[in-house]
């Protein structure tokens, strides 16, 4: 097991190097300057101001040089948001986030697990058909456009929640459901596959011969096991959460860690967008390398393959 997470682990930090990489040298691709109002700038302050920042020099020098600053933990200063420390922007930017992408985890997971174990009791049926059918909606309809869509008509047209902002707890509550309708999704699908196949064992049949109490048999053995592959499956939706939530912030006018990267983009601020590159970066591999070793415990397996490689 110690070298199998070592692997993993390995692998996990060669691929942040490789984001990294990747992220500073096409950033330093793009047209233009972080330089506010360049226009207007005479070309001996342009200059002056460049060498301040070290933009002057080439840009394997400034990538070794930001290496050297990100292993001592400094991600630098931002260079449109008066001098703010890109540490301080993150930790601002990550409250709303969390609380959106944790709110619709927590719904996805509750409203995709009631659907799926409704739609395997009741199977072959219009409930049946309906877990299916918002599965199948779920997994195409991507959250940027839910999130239009919720915003218009049930925010603007009916006005039953803010359709932007973020002043109150209720204007948090779309958002969050436009990003958890794929976990919904997901959810439903394996839950309701696994307890279907479940349920047809013959050690669930002794369980209803030997008289144990119905709602024991589902909770106690359905739906325990037809938990792990949705277990399995939590890590990558987890990883779509925080990833789409970058255009789903945009629609709300949510202050998280979405907008910011997006107008880091737009202005060319190098050091925010490397540290919001590396902060998503650092979640969505740690939510891997993390899902790895549940693989590794559920199943010994994939311990003992990884092990003969």
């Amino acid at each position: 097991m110690g070298r199998y997470i070592l692997k993993r682990f390995s692998l996990m930090i060669v691929t942040l190097l490789v984001i990294i990489t990747a992220t500073f040298f096409l950033m330093h691709s793009l047209p233009g300057t972080p330089l506010k109002n360049e226009e207007k700038l005479s070309p001996e302050l342009r200059a002056q101001i460049l060498e301040q920042y070290g933009l002057d020099k080439p840009a394997y020098v400034q990538y070794f040089k930001f290496l050297g600053h990100l292993v001592q933990g400094d991600l630098g200063k931002s260079l449109n948001y008066d001098g703010r420390e890109v540490t301080d922007m993150l930790m601002q930017g990550f409250g709303p986030s969390l609380l959106i992408g944790s709110q619709a985890l927590l719904f996805g997971v509750l409203i995709g697990l009631i659907l799926g174990v409704l739609a395997a009791l009741k199977r072959n049926t219009w409930l049946d058909s309906f877990a299916t059918g918002a599965s199948i909606m779920g997994v195409s309809i991507p959250s940027f456009v839910l999130a239009a869509l919720l915003a218009y008509f049930v925010g603007v047209k009916l006005g039953w929640l803010p359709a932007t902002g973020y002043d109150t707890y209720s204007a948090t509550i779309m958002p969050s459901f436009a990003l958890s309708f794929a976990v919904i999704a997901q959810i439903s699908r394996y839950v309701r596959t696994e307890m279907v196949e479940v349920l047809e064992q013959d050690y669930m049949r002794t369980a209803k011969a030997k008289g144990i109490n119905r709602f024991a048999i589902l909770v106690r053995h359905a739906l325990r096991n037809a938990l792990i592959p949705a277990i399995t499956v939590m890590g990558p939706l987890a990883v779509n959460i925080i990833t789409g939530s970058l255009v789903v912030e945009g629609i709300f006018a949510i202050p998280g860690m979405g907008k910011m990267f997006v107008e880091s983009i737009l202005n060319n601020d190098y050091t925010v967008i490397m540290g919001t590159t590396i902060f998503y970066s650092v979640l969505i591999v740690v939510t891997l390398f993390i899902v790895d070793l549940l693989y590794g415990i559920i199943d010994p397996r994939i311990r003992i393959t990884g092990a003969k490689e």
